[in-house]
């Protein structure tokens, strides 16, 4: 019967992960910021068959190392379904995650803790919406943990040197990911000062051998898989624009990014704001302090290692002046793991059940209430919502969808009472992130993939037209129903324009120009140009050769395509 009932449960587990992450899956395009770019990026490798030098529109891509394409490049050549494509790689790596997760806490604790573990980090915000976005991040955390993963199993239940050799080997697939893969590491300080003052539980430390090598000649290998390629090919090539590339994404988009002040500025305690989203599980932190120093003055290692790797990576990014809220996400699996074996105890507590009753029923009537006001009135915040996404005015999906959501979570509460708040909560952010996928994707995706655009653009200019981009952004690219020309992607606008103008006189009668309404220079008559809608809170208009009146300049207040990026 326990061994039924075990299975249940993680049959349990691993379904609800299955269907919260991969709700949705094919139902929609690449949404900006970074999506398209991704997924243009990849299409490109499997149109040109150049996959080493991955290029957005004309220009090479240096400002991220390729893995994460390579795998939607791979995705689709199987599949054949870009929209399954683009979003198969993170589906997978955050499934990978969680095993990661639930298998290390079954094995330094027991099944149960595992379990805890994952579900903590499941229903995790941050992690839950990452999960379901195209994006580098979670397929970084993947490699992270699967470093962590191989380093916790060497140091608590090793000495395991094939287990050590995995930690480095995922760490050099995580930096070939994102440049901060190699973050991983830092769990060998905790573990090295484990073993040097005798924590239990207890494994050998890495000595001066062959086997203590096997790390560091892992990481190498796996850094080389692209790195070594990258190099020969762009030293030796005759366009200096590789070795630029070689330059760019070596030095400039790490040592740079990290030391620069130029991306994303915020002060050094802006990473304990964004560990609020990491809510739920973070709400038993009050509880989970106090027990994780009890267990530290017991020098249990187990607790020592994931909780010091937790505060070495907050470290690590705070001290940088750029940080973006994705950063720490690495971070958030270790400390679920850290938090896993104390939730059994938090949870039958009298607060941490009234916390969670209450954020259930917060939930639940907020998004009720939201959808209703929707609904039934006409707010402002509606008609805001509605323009800022580029939805028509009479657009009801997202008000159903908000409703039905609180529907969900009202229901819920009413079907696990008081007894079960816990249970209510998770089964309300379930709610949520399966009729997000299933029903939100369908609703916003025209507006927010720039399909509905593109769409009009290539109606109005008939199927025989040729269409030229002018301060352009990738979902433009991505989303054009033909071939499209551009004019370069981080060249100034002006530029851009000017390339496109003199382009469209090469053809009058056919070309036309897709323009960003601030790009617009006075050298067009907008008379004679077409607005041809809003998408992405910019403004594009369709531009014949009959609108240039003269020679383009750049306009007045106008900035480059690389200083306006997302």
């Amino acid at each position: 019967m326990l061994e039924t009932r075990a299975s249940r449960e993680s049959w349990l587990f691993w379904l609800t992960a299955l269907l919260v992450i991969g709700a949705g899956l094919g139902l929609r395009d690449p949404w900006p910021s970074d999506e398209p770019r991704f997924a243009l990026v990849a299409r490109q490798m499997v149109e040109s068959g150049e996959w080493l030098f991955p290029h957005r529109g004309s220009e090479l891509y240096p400002d991220k190392p390729p893995l994460f394409m390579w795998l939607q490049a791979a995705a689709y050549t199987v599949l054949r379904d870009w929209r399954v494509a683009f979003l198969l790689p993170s589906l997978l790596a955050s499934l990978g995650t969680l095993w990661c997760v639930v298998d290390l806490g079954r094995r330094l604790w027991t099944r149960r803790v595992g379990l805890y573990a994952g579900w903590a980090l499941l229903f995790a915000i941050q992690f839950t919406y990452q999960a379901k976005k195209a994006q580098i991040d979670p397929l970084v955390t993947f490699w992270i943990t699967l470093a962590n993963y191989g380093l916790l199993r060497h140091f608590l239940r090793g000495p395991d040197w094939r287990m050590w050799a995995l930690g480095w080997f995922a760490a050099g697939l995580g930096t070939i990911s994102k440049g901060v893969g190699a973050i991983a590491l830092l769990m060998a300080l905790p573990g090295l000062y484990a073993v040097l003052r005798g924590w239990s539980p207890r494994a050998s430390a890495p000595r001066r051998g062959a086997r203590a090598w096997w790390g560091p000649v892992a990481f190498l290998a796996a850094v080389s898989l692209w790195l070594v390629p990258m190099v020969i090919v762009a030293t030796g090539h005759a366009d200096p624009a590789y070795r630029a590339y070689m330059d760019n994404i070596l030095f400039h988009q790490t040592a740079g990014r990290y030391g620069g002040t130029w991306s994303h500025p915020q002060p050094p305690w802006y990473f304990l704001g964004v560990m609020l989203t990491w809510a739920p599980a973070i709400l038993a932190l009050p509880w989970a302090i106090p027990a994780w120093r009890r267990r530290l003055r017991r020098r249990d290692a187990r607790y020592l290692l994931p909780l010091a790797w937790w505060a070495l990576v907050l470290l690590f990014f705070s001290i940088a002046s750029g940080k973006r809220d994705v950063y720490i996400l690495p971070a958030l699996p270790m400390a679920c793991l850290a938090l896993a074996p104390l939730l059994p105890g938090i949870l039958r507590r009298a607060w941490p059940r009234r916390i969670a009753l209450g954020w259930a029923v917060a939930f639940a009537l907020a998004m009720l209430g939201a959808g209703l006001a929707m609904l039934l009135g006409n707010p402002g915040f509606e008609r805001r919502l509605l323009e800022a996404r580029g939805l028509a005015p009479d657009a009801q999906g997202l008000a159903w969808l908000l409703t039905a959501v609180g529907v969900w979570g009202c229901a819920g509460l009413l079907w696990f009472g008081v007894r079960r708040p816990v249970a209510a909560m998770l089964s309300g952010l379930a709610g949520l992130w399966l009729l997000f996928g299933l029903v939100g994707y369908p609703v916003l995706n025209d507006a927010s993939s720039a399909r509905a655009l593109m769409t009009a653009a290539g109606r109005q200019i008939g199927p025989d037209a040729e269409l030229g981009l002018v301060a352009w952004k990738e979902q433009n690219l991505l989303m054009a129903d033909r071939k499209a020309v551009d004019f370069g992607f981080r060249q100034p606008w002006d530029e851009q324009l000017r390339r496109g103008t003199v382009w469209l006189a090469g053809a009058p009668q056919r070309r036309w120009l897709l323009v960003e309404g601030r790009a617009l220079g006075a050298c067009i008559d907008r008379a004679r140009s077409i607005e041809i809608g809003r998408s992405n809170r910019r403004d594009w208009w369709l531009v014949p050769h009959a609108a240039v009146t003269g020679p383009c300049t750049r306009p007045h207040g106008a900035a480059t395509q690389e200083e306006d990026q997302d």
